[in-house]
């Protein structure tokens, strides 16, 4: 339904094959870590520590990140780091993961590390010929991402066809083994309060990932994927999309789906005055 051919920005949801990308390329980290490669994280403290672990396997420190500085997206860290005397920095914004991930394999390849946002630096051509190639599509054009990253643009399409591949790769590559650890590590990729996280939960085998600006990407373990993006860039409908997706796909029927879960998830109220005034309600094309 839409423009599902013509190309858009994905966001955050290029990241778990960013993160493929860069395993393939002499990351070396495995489970929890890898997951955070792949993650736009909450901010919350095993979030800052894991970043750093990533860093220091690189015989880095924080100093070496690119990323903007930004507060934590989790409320509770949030207002912690605030009364501890904290602000803003680069560790808690939430793409750092991935620029931690970014300048390890710089390291371990042997490429600058101080240079590794420029879209010509090698990492980010070897990223670029990976999602192209996992989402069988060219990458149409080069932007840069809110984080400062390079930002590759594919179709909705490519976008689903590429959670696809990662989903049924073989389960001893770069790319299934990026799927495996966001799995089997869902908090890591995104916090211990979101959906994301929530929807991991509630269907096995899941693997789901969102953007900004009203993106969201998905493939079920059988392969069967989807992706959203909703064109003025509000993300609030998002969930109840992605659940409905879900649903018409049988994903709330199968072994040890959570369907009360993804009630809840998809339940997302239009509130006036603090109280709930009305519901998004979402309807399917068919």
């Amino acid at each position: 339904m839409g423009e599902v051919i013509a190309p858009m920005l994905p966001r955050s949801s290029n990241k778990p094959m960013q993160a493929a990308a860069m395993r393939a390329c002499g990351l070396a980290v495995d489970g929890e870590l890898l997951a955070l490669a792949a993650a736009s994280h909450s901010g919350e403290d095993f979030h800052v520590t894991g970043v750093r672990k990533i860093l220091a396997s690189a015989g880095l420190t924080e100093d070496a990140l690119q990323c903007p500085p930004a507060l934590p997206l989790d409320e509770a860290a949030l207002w912690r780091l605030l009364r501890d005397g904290g602000g803003p920095d680069r560790v808690h914004m939430n793409c750092s993961g991935k620029h931690a991930a970014m300048l390890a394999t710089s390291a371990a390849a042997g490429w600058p590390t101080e240079t590794y946002r420029d879209p010509d630096h090698p990492l980010q051509r070897e990223i670029k010929a990976a999602l192209g190639r996992l989402a069988g599509e060219a990458v149409a054009a080069t932007g840069v991402d809110g984080c400062g990253a390079p930002l590759f643009a594919i179709s909705l399409t490519g976008l689903a066809r590429a959670f696809r591949a990662l989903v049924l790769a073989d389960p001893h590559s770069p790319e299934r083994s990026v799927a495996d650890a966001v799995r089997a590590h869902p908090a890591w990729t995104s916090g211990t309060a979101r959906s994301e996280n929530a929807l991991h939960q509630a269907v096995p085998g899941l693997l789901i990932k969102s953007g900004a600006e009203g993106v969201q990407a998905f493939a079920l373990a059988d392969g069967r994927a989807g992706a959203v993006k909703i064109e003025d860039g509000t993300p609030r409908a998002i969930p109840a999309i992605t659940v409905a997706l879900l649903r018409k796909f049988g994903a709330d029927r199968g072994a040890g789906a959570d369907r009360e879960a993804l009630e809840r998830i998809a339940r997302i109220p239009v509130l006036g005055g603090g109280r709930a005034v009305g519901e998004i309600r979402v309807t399917l094309p068919g």
